[in-house]
């Protein structure tokens, strides 16, 4: 059998439309970059647009990486109604809006206040979450009981730009695995007639951003002119972390994980503490393997070679 040969390693943003799910871009890519080893960093809801930062090939690698990197939205809240999926999909067409409170300026902040920081958060019963082996929107639908488990989420910035009832319009940056859709019920309760989550934009995860991304459209085209490459970004443009530079002989042996000593080592590029995250270059700058650094960048010569480096993740 003949073996499939990957031509593209790096990472692709792509701007999701609404109405697809992240395994529909997927599934769209491999066929479109004729690739197996596609992974993304962040599933977005169907209803939901805006960045995906895809991986391809050996950079399927660095997928767990880049999922810890803090995301933002832009996100439109209806006041007035609810919804059993937080979101106007599950909204019942025959309900009655509420009235919306007047709100002063001062209201709206003291409000937005209570959900800034480290804060607990009720995951929604129609989502992915698995509880016992199942997902969870499998049991909803079959109209089970279902009490959905809380997590711990950080919001660094809950920003209010536009009122005009019954829409709100927010910026969010949060933590990984924040809920936008439990955040608008949530805040909902807080002003007191209900919301949902009416329109959702992702705009950035970690350093990249919406506007840096492509259309599956756009992709298509670049495939099909033979320019695929030139929008894929290699692992040590999106990766910032400083890094350990190695001799070729290293780099080649470095699918076994060997013992990284200072003899092995070429230079170093920035900074790091003991328990930082830094990479493994070649001296092109191409990243071999991601791992944790065991001393000070500034006491490496000095240090013990078997407490140098140890291993996250091999690219090769």
């Amino acid at each position: 059998m003949t073996k499939h040969v990957e031509q593209y390693h790096g990472v692709l943003p792509v701007n999701k439309q609404s109405g697809l799910t992240s395994h529909d871009v997927v599934q769209k890519l491999r066929r479109v970059c004729n690739q197996r080893r596609i992974g993304h960093t962040g599933t977005l809801d169907p209803l939901a647009e805006g960045l995906m930062v895809v991986c391809l090939g050996r950079a399927t690698r660095i997928v767990r990486f880049l999922t810890d990197w803090d995301k933002c939205y832009k996100a439109v809240l209806y006041l007035g109604l609810t919804s059993t999926t937080f979101d106007r999909e599950g909204v019942d067409p025959e309900a009655v809006p509420k009235p919306v409170p007047s709100l002063s300026q001062k209201d709206i902040d003291d409000i937005l206040e209570r959900f800034r920081g480290r804060i607990s958060q009720t995951v929604p019963v129609y989502s992915s979450i698995r509880v016992d082996g199942e997902r969870l929107y499998n049991r909803a639908r079959r109209g089970e009981d279902i009490t959905p488990p809380s997590r711990e989420v950080v919001i660094d910035e809950l920003t209010m730009t536009v009122f005009e009832p019954p829409y709100m319009q927010l910026t969010i940056k949060c933590s990984k695995g924040t809920y936008i859709r439990s955040l608008a019920d949530d805040i909902g309760k807080a002003v007191g007639c209900g919301a949902y989550l009416e329109r959702l934009k992702r705009v950035s995860i970690g350093n990249l951003h919406l506007d840096d991304s492509y259309t599956l459209e756009q992709i298509e085209q670049k495939a099909e002119s033979g320019d695929l490459d030139k929008i894929i970004r290699p692992c040590h443009e999106v990766l910032d972390y400083s890094a350990i530079c190695v001799t070729g002989e290293f780099g080649r042996n470095i699918v076994n994980g060997p013992l990284l000593k200072k003899s092995d080592v070429v230079r170093i590029d920035g900074c790091f503490d003991p328990g930082d995250t830094v990479l493994i270059k070649d001296k092109q700058g191409n990243v071999l393997a991601v791992g944790t650094a065991g001393t000070r960048s500034s006491d490496f010569r000095s240090a013990d070679d078997r407490k140098l480096f140890e291993y996250k993740r091999v690219l090769n």
